[in-house]
C-alpha cells in the first residue's frame, strides 16, 4: 500500500507530468502485455514507467537474454526503478523524444516493442509528435507501439504515424478505466 501512497503524492506534485493519480493496475499492465512473444523479444523500451508497476510485469516475463530499456524524467520514479536492481534493466534519466540517440549510446537501433504510459494528450504536441515520430523510427519492422490513454482523444495522432496498423481495446478494471492503443510498424 506504502507505494500506492508514495506514487499519490509523486503524482499531486507532478500532475502535469504523470497525467494520473494512480499507478497501473495489473489489469491493465496484464492487458497491455499480453500479446508480446517474450520468447522472441530482444529488447523492450518502455516510456513513463512511474513507479514501475508495468516494469514488474515485463522483467518476470523477460527471457533470459533480453534487455528492457525504460525512460523515466521523474526523479523520484528514476530511484525507485533503480532500485529494482535487475540486470536485464537499464534505466535512463531522460525524455523519450531522445529515444533514437539514447538507444544509439547503448549500440541498439531496432527494438521489438515500446510500451508506453505517457500522458501524450497533456505533453505538447511538438513534443508528443517528436516522442511518436522517433518511436516508429527505432521500432523494427512489425514491432509494435503499445500505448494506453484516457480517453479517445488521440487515435487521429497515432493514425498519422502508424496508418492503418492500429487496434484498440478497453481495460474497464484500471482506475480510471483505460484504452490501449496497439499500433504495429508496417512499412
Amino acid at each position: 500500500m506504502s507505494s500506492r501512497i508514495n506514487f499519490l503524492k509523486e503524482a499531486l506534485k507532478n500532475i502535469n507530468t504523470l497525467g494520473t493519480i494512480t499507478p497501473s493496475s495489473r489489469f491493465l499492465s496484464k492487458r497491455m502485455l499480453r500479446e508480446i512473444n517474450f520468447s522472441k523479444a530482444d529488447v523492450i523500451v518502455e516510456l513513463g514507467p512511474g513507479n514501475g508497476a508495468i516494469t514488474k510485469y515485463i522483467l518476470e516475463n523477460l527471457s533470459p537474454n533480453a534487455t528492457l530499456i525504460c525512460f523515466e524524467i521523474n526523479d523520484n520514479f528514476y530511484q525507485q526503478l533503480q532500485e529494482l536492481q535487475n540486470p536485464q534493466l537499464i534505466v535512463l534519466k531522460a525524455s523519450a523524444e531522445k529515444i533514437v540517440g539514447e538507444l544509439e549510446k547503448l549500440n541498439i537501433y531496432k527494438v521489438n516493442y515500446i510500451i508506453s504510459s505517457l500522458p501524450l494528450t497533456i505533453i505538447p504536441d511538438q513534443v508528443s509528435n517528436q516522442i511518436l515520430e522517433k518511436s516508429f523510427e527505432v521500432l523494427e519492422e512489425n514491432g509494435s507501439f503499445i500505448q494506453y490513454q484516457y480517453s479517445l482523444s488521440y487515435f487521429k495522432k497515432l493514425k498519422n504515424v502508424f496508418k492503418e496498423s492500429i487496434s484498440l481495446e478497453f481495460e474497464p478494471l484500471n482506475m480510471p478505466p483505460a484504452f490501449i492503443y496497439r499500433c504495429k510498424k508496417v512499412v
